[in-house]
């Protein structure tokens, strides 16, 4: 009855509602809610989406934030809204506290961060429900599996839909690509099918885990009685394990306790490639449903793994930076794994850092996190080191498997086939020749980095940014990979008319011309951005590499990460001097983790692991560290390095951008902004307590057509930083100057270029 009264009452007075839209503007909007879309107690609005009017003609998605609030403007000004597209909270209390955290933190207008946080099918206005998606079977016409020996993955598909029917995410998740699914529907064996998801909220009742499973060592089992001993409450762990050391054993021990108390469990890892494989690991422990969430999927299927992790049907989500995101019935524990990746930090638009994101939740939601890695990033390494977290370790390999060896080859006066060193092409010779795997890896993609005339010395520069441009032999184009242009291959020398245009330096596809003709017995697999665009193609080479069909592994950071090929005994790093004489001073962190990361790669099984590392300065401080003592001492030296340059993390920064077509207009934008900066110092007393360097050119000053400026602000107080760009944004939104250039926050920076 009081409710009814409650409903009548406002139906007679006018509902104000304060909107929150995905518009790069620091400031909420007010609305009229017209009675005819009141269905409920209007304080139960608060987290509903609605549709409303915006800026004439337009209709934006925005989120209602407050009801009734102290409106500045008559009543008769305010638009309505058209459309209340929830009539309760798309999301739970947790979350919408972590968001308004973020806002804040990250200094970010609500309304982008919500819509950040929803699956875009949301953020267009649909419904949060379930439809049917596509599934694959077998039809009636009978077919022999041996007529289809000479397509495998034919073969293979049909074994697997003989068993049960699968949607396009599940025979994904094992390998089997949409292409197959073609070629066998044309032959008329299989069939496409529309089936409603299976939401097994019962999933608990029918938990079971595998009987095969490895034994523990003496450090995995202390680590993993030590987080169980703490599920109950917010714990963040630290678990730095070499690579190899088993440390996915430890995350599937420490869940099961988790998964029998009904609760989920979300696990993050850096890309994309590597959630086949982790999905697979999970699938044959725990007989539960298990869901993936990247960008990799289209919107139905990001938007039912969120459904899924909202009722509960997930009982474990692995995905990528974004499942950070999603909204858990019964969320139990977080696992971040490689959490020194730099791909956990998004680098535009809402400029969160996943890690700190699931730290900042696990603490809300009262629940452990793990942050697994063998090579920490030093932010993380200094909160363990402090106390702040809890330091779990793993120095050994299980089994009979040991760390590889390392040995650096001098380059100096070698010479060399594409980069390779003679003794790096005997050493080849010997591990190939026992039939075992060999990693090649080089951070450069196209066929070489630039094209240069011989007659004068030219190079192909971009128009649009400070850059050359890469060749591409096998596309005959050049490309820019700052900003994507692309232009013909020339035909003669802009400066002197010269046609002795030749290519400088190496890339991975030059290098793959080579190794075809030094090892024509031994097939190379490429693997880089330019040719695992296809979807699936990442898991289909993935997956003839584990059978043994390549011996050669040539790619980026791409393969550096978290695969486990039981067959490489070899692993060389071509060429890394660039990054021993960078401007970044993250520059060496990231050699070193990428170092280890790579050399993980070797020795996984029983075979003896070999690293080798060309360089052309072996005797730099870098190298010797790391070969010599690894990641472990290394990092314990660069935190007494940084703590002396009064650098992260021993100090926080946040850095101003600016772009513009004009550079005078950025760096004059920001050198209002600093102004403004030094003047809330000034009134708060705090001048001593923030630097503010700049503005300063960014290290590649032209990108894209745009001049791009930097203010850095640093303290050795975080909320120094938080609370005076939090007085100041309403400054900087009013700034005329702001409406000319293209500008932006970043808090806690990774990248400076």
């Amino acid at each position: 009855m009081s409710f009814y009264l409650h409903y009548i009452e406002c139906m007679t007075q006018p509902i104000i509602c304060r909107i929150a839209l995905a518009i790069p503007l620091h400031k909420q909007f007010d609305y009229l809610l017209p009675d005819y879309l009141l269905k409920t107690e209007p304080n139960n609005l608060v987290g509903c989406r609605v549709r409303v009017p915006f800026g004439g003609k337009r209709q934006l998605i925005g989120v209602i934030c407050e009801v009734n609030p102290k409106c500045d403007y008559a009543i008769d000004k305010l638009k309505k809204i058209t459309q209340l597209i929830d009539q309760t909270p798309l999301l739970d209390k947790n979350i919408w506290s972590l968001l308004r955290w973020a806002a804040f933190y990250y200094q970010y207008a609500f309304g982008d961060v919500f819509q950040q946080a929803l699956p875009s099918s949301l953020r267009q206005g649909k419904e949060a429900i379930f439809k049917g998606y596509e599934h694959w079977q077998l039809t009636a016409n009978p077919f022999n599996l041996n007529d289809f020996k000479r397509a495998q993955k034919q073969q293979s598909a049909l074994q697997i839909l003989s068993e049960s029917s699968l949607s396009n995410q599940q025979l994904s998740a094992q390998g089997i690509s949409r292409p197959t699914l073609k070629a066998l529907q044309e032959k008329g064996v299989i069939e496409s099918v529309d089936k409603q998801p299976v939401s097994n909220l019962n999933w608990l009742a029918q938990f079971e885990e595998s009987a095969q499973k490895p034994a523990l060592t003496v450090e995995q089992a202390i680590a993993i009685s030590c987080v169980n001993q703490q599920l109950e409450a917010f714990n963040c762990f630290l678990l730095e394990g070499i690579t190899g050391s088993g440390k996915t054993e430890v995350y599937l021990n420490i869940i099961k306790p988790v998964l029998l108390a009904g609760k989920q469990a979300l696990v993050i890892v850096p890309e994309i490639g590597l959630t086949p494989q982790t999905i697979k690991r999970f699938q044959a422990r725990f007989n539960v449903p298990v869901y993936l969430k990247h960008s990799g999927l289209n919107p139905r299927e990001q938007l039912d793994t969120w459904l899924h992790a909202k009722q509960g049907s997930g009982a474990i989500i692995i995905g990528t930076r974004s499942s950070i995101f999603c909204d858990f019935k019964n969320l139990g524990l977080i696992i971040l794994d490689e959490e020194h990746d730099a791909s956990f930090k998004q680098q535009d638009g809402f400029r969160y850092h996943a890690r700190d994101f699931a730290i900042k939740r696990a603490a809300l939601q009262k629940i452990p996190i793990i942050l697994g890695s063998a090579t920490p990033s030093l932010e993380t390494l200094n909160n363990a080191l402090q106390g702040k977290y809890q330091h779990l370790h793993l120095t050994e390999r299980p089994g009979n498997a040991k760390p590889p060896t390392n040995s650096l080859i001098n380059l100096a006066g070698l010479p060399l086939k594409s980069g390779l060193s003679p003794q790096l092409i005997e050493l080849m010779k010997k591990h190939l020749d026992k039939n075992n795997q060999v990693i090649l890896f080089l951070n450069r993609r196209g066929y070489a980095p630039v094209l240069m005339c011989h007659e004068c010395g030219w190079l192909v520069k971009c128009g649009r940014c400070d850059a050359f441009y890469t060749y591409h032999k096998s596309a005959n184009y050049l490309h820019c990979h700052h900003c994507a242009s692309t232009l013909p291959v020339p035909h003669q020398c802009d400066d002197c008319g010269s046609t002795q245009l030749n290519s400088t330096g190496v890339g991975t596809e030059q290098l793959e011309e080579t190794l075809n003709d030094l090892f024509p017995d031994h097939p190379t697999v490429r693997i880089d951005r330019d040719n695992t665009r296809k979807k699936e193609s990442f898991n289909q080479y993935l997956t003839d590499i584990n059978s043994g069909k390549y011996k050669i592994l040539l790619g980026t950071q791409m393969l550096a990460k978290g695969h486990h090929f039981p067959d490489v005994t070899l692993v060389a790093l071509i060429d890394v001097d660039g990054a021993l004489f960078c401007n970044d001073y993250r520059a060496s962190e990231r050699l070193a983790q990428l170092f280890t990361q790579v050399s993980g790669r070797a020795g996984r099984a029983e075979k003896k692991g070999q690293v080798v590392l060309q360089t052309h300065h072996p005797e730099h401080s870098l190298l010797q560290d790391l070969i010599n003592n690894g990641y472990f001492e290394f990092s314990r030296n660069a935190l007494q390095e940084r703590k002396l340059a009064q650098l992260p993390p021993s100090t926080f920064q946040a850095l101003l951008r600016a772009e513009s077509d004009n550079a005078t207009l950025a760096e004059n934008f920001l050198s209002l902004c600093q102004q403004i900066l030094q003047q809330i110092c000034i009134n708060n007393n705090s001048l001593d307590k923030l630097l503010i360097l700049g503005p300063i050119p960014a290290s590649m000053e032209r990108r894209a057509g745009k001049y791009r400026f930097q203010l850095l602000l640093q303290s050795e107080q975080r909320a120094v930083i938080t609370q005076i760009l939090h007085r100041a944004l309403h400054a900087f939104d009013n700034l005329p100057e702001g409406r000319k250039v293209r500008w932006s926050i970043d808090v806690d920076p990774i990248d400076f270029v």
